[in-house]
């Protein structure tokens, strides 16, 4: 029996080229998500203080207790 030949044929693509990415590590990806929590944590919460802060200079008992209300999230304990 004759032995079959295979012979392969490549076209070249036309499109635009895919550049595939690398996939950062889980340790990587949850460290980054953490900072970027704590960052936005502390930067919420000192600009609420400074809310807070105007409302008590300026006696603005309005203000004082809305910005409270959402400083106390910030600084609850168990």
């Amino acid at each position: 029996m004759k032995q079959e030949k295979i012979v392969y044929r490549f076209f070249q693509y036309v499109g635009e080229p895919i550049v595939a990415r690398k996939e950062l590590s889980f340790e990587d990806q949850l460290y980054a998500q953490l900072l970027l929590d704590e960052l936005c944590f502390s930067w919420n919460k000192s600009c609420l203080e400074e809310e807070i802060n105007q409302a008590i200079e300026t006696n603005n008992y309005t203000n004082f207790k809305k910005y409270s209300e959402v400083y106390k999230q910030y600084v609850w304990e168990d």
